[in-house]
């Protein structure tokens, strides 16, 4: 029996838009971010989220915006029906939030929605619009309304069993509804918020437009920790603009949760993006941890595109390098900053000394030769014209020896113990100064003046907050690696090294294309790679520190990120991460025992070196217990 061909027929209305909300409803909480798109784009001063069970039985979003006139209400919930675009100018230069026109058509196919919109400032005008039937007819009716709209969502999916199904349970459900909020309450801090859940407030965020104000917000959605950990940024360059918080490296968590990044105001979850981001904290993050950040990137609509995906949370940029380069830049601007001499949420001074190359000054006079551990990159006093601890550090020291002539030979001599000498970390504390001087009217460094060593692994330093802890080790590997790090990028080329043999890949047509494309790229980092025919590739030459890397690895993977991104951080990453190891190797080791002077120096190169609060793997490199702290140990003033 011959099969008879089904014949074309147009979808009813009602199908069609249960379709499309395949694409846009995946559950309550992205019908709560289509509806407060909506309210925002309303010109809103103040919009309220109403949940229940999750959002499963009730969504209910009410704004003091712009409101819908009567004779705009049937099409209101019309499917490619919208007051935001008319043109194709107006979408390739699309600055509102919503645009597509089909949203609340969708959401109306697989719930009981209700509008209710005024449009005027008299509260007894007000008509309220609902979708009936297969052919979802508009039907309007009168409705009193203070001026704006409100949309009411109820029994999402009733009429859609296999996907109510799939509905998690009501604490789950309700968190990605949080979210959804928290996302869109950072985009518009001029903008009021409330959220309820079953009748209890959850938040309730004034409107505010000072940085108090902003910072405020953001601790009551992310917590405190989030903004006393953080430091503010604001870069502008090219046309674009990068302002907001990134978290400290120390301050990282387990999971990319707090990651917020929005384009022209809107939330986005973008590739390019969170590369940029991963690279500017490729070496001061621990393995396994995520950054936190809230940044808002600014630029002209007409070069990014979003309408490239359903759910608008993916964006393209028509210079996508020029805009990677510029996050690069600067977030790792910012965080290479950050400095022991800076207090989390500050920002660093513009034109400052980042070179992270503290500059070497000659020993005490006495002390005239240099021990081992100078010539491995402590520096023993800074120059007073560049750093003024260091004045301090030897009118400090004068000051002790006057008072203790018998310990002057100790202080600025290192002592050497027998082999298993117990007591010296005792006799070292015990002999050091416990104390600042009362005369001076300066305040002390940041990280303080050293007391003593703790078993031979840790500085402890006593500043105005109270006590420092430092991992000595730590700290000097992030000063010798930052001076590595600066001495190869003044070098005016990477040291390059032939292959005895030339190492052959096979290679796709697209990595072949992008290896001609990007040569000169290429070449500037010591690879010699030639197209030896349309699908090989011939890898003829390496830089000299990485002679021993693995050619093909090390080439697809740089190819794959000049393919993606525009440009590769891989043989730069393979470099530092040599580097790291022979910092780590060249550092001071645990157990080894410092003079005072030593101590005070190291601490004194901490405060000028990028990125001194980690070591290379991401590691805290000391902590503060202030004052307060200790008085509640022990318990003091209880």
């Amino acid at each position: 029996m011959t099969a008879t061909a089904p014949r074309i027929h147009v979808l009813d209305p009602r199908l069609a838009n249960q379709i499309a909300a395949g694409e846009v409803v995946e559950r309550p909480s992205s019908v709560t971010k289509e509806l407060i798109e909506n309210a925002i784009d309303a010109g809103s001063q103040r919009i309220e989220v109403e949940i229940e069970q999750g959002g499963a039985r009730l969504i209910k979003v009410r704004d003091d915006g712009i409101g819908i006139g009567e004779e705009d209400l049937p099409l209101a919930l019309a499917r490619h029906a919208t007051s935001k675009i008319g043109s194709l100018e107006d979408l390739e230069g699309v600055s509102s939030l919503g645009f597509r026109g089909e949203a609340l058509a969708s959401i109306s196919s697989v719930s009981r929605l209700e509008l209710i919109s005024n449009a005027e400032d008299d509260p007894r005008h007000g008509w309220r619009v609902v979708a009936e039937g297969r052919g979802m007819e508009a039907r309007v009716t009168p409705a009193p309304h203070p001026r704006g709209t409100s949309v009411g969502v109820r029994d999402l999916f009733f009429n859609t069993p296999a996907r109510r199904k799939f509905l998690r349970t009501e604490k789950t459900e309700f968190a990605h509804v949080e979210e959804a909020f928290r996302r869109q309450a950072l985009s518009r801090y001029d903008i009021a918020w409330v959220l309820r859940h079953n009748q209890k407030v959850i938040h309730q965020l004034p409107a505010g437009h000072s940085a108090a104000a902003r910072e405020r917000r953001i601790a009551s959605l992310l917590g405190k920790n989030f903004i006393e950990h953080a430091r503010y940024i604001e870069r502008e360059a090219g046309g674009l603009r990068l302002s907001g918080w990134v978290g400290l490296p120390t301050h990282s968590r387990s999971q990319a949760d707090q990651q917020y990044f929005f384009v022209n105001g809107r939330v986005v979850r973008d590739r390019l993006v969170a590369h940029a981001v991963r690279q500017a904290y490729r070496d001061v993050l621990f393995n396994g941890r995520h950054p936190v950040f809230v940044l808002y990137l600014e630029l002209d609509p007409d070069v990014v595109d979003v309408n490239v995906h359903p759910t608008k949370h993916e964006v393209r940029f028509r210079d996508g390098r020029m805009v990677h380069d510029f996050l690069y830049s600067s977030l790792h601007h910012s965080l290479a900053s950050a400095k022991p001499a800076e207090s989390p949420g500050e920002e660093g001074a513009e034109g400052a000394d980042t070179s992270g190359v503290p500059p070497q000054s000659a020993a005490s006079e006495a002390n005239a030769e240099q021990p081992r551990w100078q010539q491995q990159g402590i520096a023993l006093t800074q120059s007073p014209d560049r750093h003024p601890g260091a004045e301090r550090v030897r009118r400090f020291m004068q000051g002790y020896q006057a008072l203790h002539p018998n310990h002057e030979e100790t202080l600025l001599t290192p002592q050497p113990s027998a082999p298993g000498e117990r007591g010296s970390e005792v006799r070292e504390a015990r002999e050091a100064p416990l104390t600042m001087p009362d005369n001076d009217p300066t305040a002390p460094p940041p990280l303080g003046f050293a007391l003593g060593q703790l078993h031979g692994i840790y500085i402890l330093a006593q500043n105005a907050e109270g006590l420092v802890l430092v991992d000595m080790h730590a700290a000097h590997e992030r000063i010798v690696y930052e001076r590595m790090k600066t001495q190869l990028a003044a070098a005016k080329g990477l040291d390059a090294q032939p292959l005895l043999v030339p190492v052959s890949i096979a290679a796709s047509r697209a990595e072949v294309a992008t290896a001609e494309s990007e040569q000169e790229a290429i070449a500037k980092l010591g690879i010699e790679l030639d197209v030896a025919g349309p699908e090989t590739l011939l890898v003829r030459q390496l830089p000299a520190l990485l002679s021993q890397a693995d050619p093909e690895a090390l080439v697809r993977q740089m190819l794959e990120e000049l393919a993606r991104y525009g440009r590769t951080h891989q043989v730069e990453a393979r470099l530092h991460e040599l580097l790291s190891t022979m910092a780590c190797h060249g550092s001071v080791r645990a157990n080894r025992r410092l003079t005072v002077d030593e101590m005070n120096a190291l601490l004194r190169d901490m405060e000028r070196t990028e990125r001194s609060d980690q070591c290379n793997h991401g590691r805290p490199t000391w902590t503060q217990m202030g004052l307060k702290a200790l008085d509640r140990l022990f318990l003091r003033g209880q």
